[in-house]
């Protein structure tokens, strides 16, 4: 039975089934008690960056940018409540969401542009990142969400070193390395991936990530691997697992079914909930490709969700039409960044 929820104009839906394959590769074993410690002092994760399936090997430490266009000094957009994720996720107080500056993927139809691809935001320091998340916390905020953080990996293990009341919640792009995946695996409580391709020539096309589907796959399953099937406490709020997100990116419904059909196939009813998401406006460098500047149809949702139901994935999200206007997409004004003239938080 599908259950309508009003919070971020999404509608919830329950149960699956199907089987379980996963694995870690035998370079990302034995990180064991002390081993994340002993890995961050003996290893700069930026000097030589390999931390995104980019594997650049910029210099970040030394002002040079990655691929992902920022250096080793932690941006950030905006720190603030907000109400417009999963209802599991945003709850009735809203998630303590921490927008970063910089992504390693730069598709071309970005929603948060301006973070993404100009990468405004304020410089800040560590000791301020965890300031930031306890004054989230103070507001109500049911845990933190931390937005595209993969390029400063170092930064969030850093700010994380002591434990939180609330879940943290690792949102990205899905296009992650393995072993950086593993090195934050007793930080990170709920991951929230996507899963935007399974066809090459769309990941190429719009993100220059042929090889996306190969490297977010084992990723994906190494954060279900971390967590195991997903646990939601009584106050409706993810407290442990993975949420897959996909966008339907218009005219590309094989890709989409290509992701369901991944999806189905490899996890079982009760393991990860999925997202099935038709909020997409054509954002950034959309213009340049006229296949994909429009937004999609009711046909094409009611074909993926169609599909979605037909291979019985059941536990998870399906979004209404509205949830594609441009109201919900956050201004990068870097609200909350920056520390309050005359407050002291307590260390």
């Amino acid at each position: 039975e599908i259950l309508r929820c009003l919070v971020g104009s999404e509608m919830c839906i329950r149960d699956r089934y199907a089987t379980i394959v996963f694995d870690i590769p035998p370079h990302c074993r034995g990180f064991g008690k002390e081993s994340q410690e002993v890995h961050m002092k003996n290893q700069n994760l930026y000097n030589k960056c390999t931390l995104c399936p980019r594997n650049c090997g910029a210099d970040r430490n030394h002002k040079q940018t990655g691929v992902c266009g920022v250096t080793s000094q932690l941006r950030v957009a905006r720190a603030a409540l907000h109400y417009w994720e999963e209802p599991c996720i945003s709850g009735t107080r809203g998630a303590g969401t921490v927008f970063f500056a910089g992504c390693n993927l730069s598709c071309v139809y970005c929603q948060n542009y301006e973070i993404s691809e100009l990468r405004r935001g304020i410089e800040i320091s560590v000791e301020r990142l965890a300031e930031i998340y306890r004054e989230l916390i103070a507001r109500g905020a049911h845990n933190i969400d931390l937005v595209t953080p993969t390029h400063f990996t170092h930064a969030v293990f850093q700010s994380l070193r002591e434990p939180l009341p609330v879940p943290v919640v690792y949102n990205c792009g899905g296009y992650e390395s393995v072993h950086t995946v593993v090195f934050l695996r007793k930080k990170i409580q709920c991951w929230l991936p996507d899963l935007k391709y399974s066809d090459a020539a769309a990941a190429e096309r719009y993100s220059s990530a042929p090889d996306y589907f190969e490297k977010a796959v084992p990723a994906i399953e190494q954060m279900f691997r971390q967590t195991g099937p997903y646990e939601i406490g009584a106050d409706g709020i993810l407290k442990k697992g993975v949420l897959i997100r996909h966008l339907i990116l218009p005219g590309q419904m094989k890709n989409t079914k290509g992701v369901l059909e991944y999806v189905a196939e490899t996890f079982r009813k009760g393991d990860v909930l999925f997202s099935l998401m038709r909020q997409y406006t054509p954002h950034g460098r959309a213009e340049e490709f006229p296949e994909i500047n429009r937004r999609i149809t009711d046909e094409e949702y009611e074909e993926a969700e169609a599909y979605m139901e037909a291979l019985g994935i059941e536990d998870g999200y399906i979004q209404q039409k509205e949830s594609s206007d441009q109201s919900f997409i956050p201004v990068f004004d870097g609200t909350g960044v920056e520390r309050a003239a005359g407050s002291h938080t307590k260390k």
